[in-house]
């Protein structure tokens, strides 16, 4: 029994540490956003939407801020520690650095699993309202096209289809279709909803009945208007495909992001903002557990002479250069095509040479 002692109260340190820089950031940026978006108050986009945006967002704020808060928090809980000089004492009893460094990483695997968790269930959902409540209140204002786009030739032309949204049960939202002769329009429909018709699938092409359907035709008689009740709309993939390919990568879980993937590749096509964000998702543990390690290193290294409070500083400048690293090296796999692969995980393995580095100097 007595042997889990040590560990048992270094992992608390830690812990506590951890989840108290983990929450005190999470809070401060989502005092910070409900700030900002009061710039955006009006008529229609009240106060309390601005609260619900921000308690939408938040799953996405927690995210974004667990590497950095865990590396706040070990600098901090070590920290304590070396001022005591209990981890003096820790290595004259025989305890090795890395044993230690050890302790202080399974408190970040806690955050590991809360990350994925989150990225997996909870921000898809809550991003979706969050985008839902901003549609809402900026039917007036100009917005980002996204969404699902395709373009087919046909006899009569070609015909271009765009789905502003799609859910995985089939459910459309904002239906929009072109039809193009020599470049020229000739037809064009909007409609406000579809809805997955299972039992209408044909030569495996995808069925939905769209409603409330307004209707323009160009002709040589000039432009003719028509509200339609309904009309069927068929595409080539299934529900959820377009539900994947309506999607935002953020918005996306981990599962969803290979899916799409596969989809992709099917296609024979492939999108390099969804391949990196699946990568960074899944690589995420690593780049946590990476920073630990740094923060290990302020306290263990060459910095161990310095003040808890230079650490913890230094700690933060650490944490917003990881994340600038990591959105350059994004950034560079967007624009060259360069492998998402070895983007994402390029700041994790510069983040563990420079605390192994700083460890090692701590000898000299």
């Amino acid at each position: 029994m007595k042997s889990y002692i040590l560990p048992r109260y270094v992992i608390r340190s830690a812990l506590l540490a951890m989840l108290g820089a983990v929450v005190g950031l999470w809070l401060l940026q989502m005092i910070f956003a409900y700030l900002a978006e009061l710039e955006n108050i009006n008529d229609s986009y009240t106060l309390g939407d601005a609260l619900w945006f921000i308690f939408y967002r938040s799953p996405y704020f927690l995210v974004q801020f667990i590497p950095t808060g865990a590396l706040l928090g070990a600098v901090i809980g070590l920290g304590l520690l070396a001022n005591n000089s209990e981890l003096v004492i820790m290595r004259a009893a025989g305890i090795s650095l890395y044993r230690i460094i050890g302790w202080a990483m399974l408190p970040a695997l806690l955050f590991v699993a809360i990350s994925l968790g989150v990225n997996q269930f909870a921000l898809p959902i809550a991003n979706q309202y969050a985008h839902a409540i901003k549609s809402d209140t900026a039917k007036n204002r100009l917005v980002t096209i996204n969404g699902y786009w395709s373009v087919a030739d046909e006899e009569t032309g070609k015909k271009i289809t765009y789905i502003n949204y799609a859910d995985s049960d089939g459910k459309l939202g904002q239906i929009k279709q072109y039809q193009l002769l020599d470049s020229n329009l000739t037809h064009a429909i909007q409609a406000g909803k579809g809805i997955y018709q299972p039992d209408n699938q044909q030569d495996g092409r995808y069925v939905w009945q769209l409603s409330d359907i307004d209707e323009i035709a160009i002709n040589a008689q000039g432009v003719q208007k028509n509200h339609t009740v309904s009309r069927s709309l068929t595409l080539p993939i299934a529900p959820n495909d377009v539900h994947l390919l309506t999607k935002e990568p953020e918005d996306l879980s981990l599962t969803d992001l290979y899916a799409h993937g596969k989809l992709m590749k099917h296609q024979e096509s492939r999108s390099i903002r969804h391949e990196l964000a699946f990568w960074q998702k899944l690589l995420s543990p690593f780049a946590v557990l990476s920073l630990v390690l740094v923060a290990s290193s302020f306290v263990f290294g060459s910095l161990r002479s310095q003040g808890l409070g230079i650490r913890v500083v230094l700690a933060l400048l650490t944490g917003l250069l990881f994340s600038y690293l990591t959105d350059l090296t994004g950034f560079v796999a967007l624009a060259t095509g360069f492998s998402p692969l070895v983007m994402a995980i390029l700041p994790i393995i510069i983040s563990l040479l420079v605390g192994v580095y700083l460890l090692e100097k701590k000898s000299k």
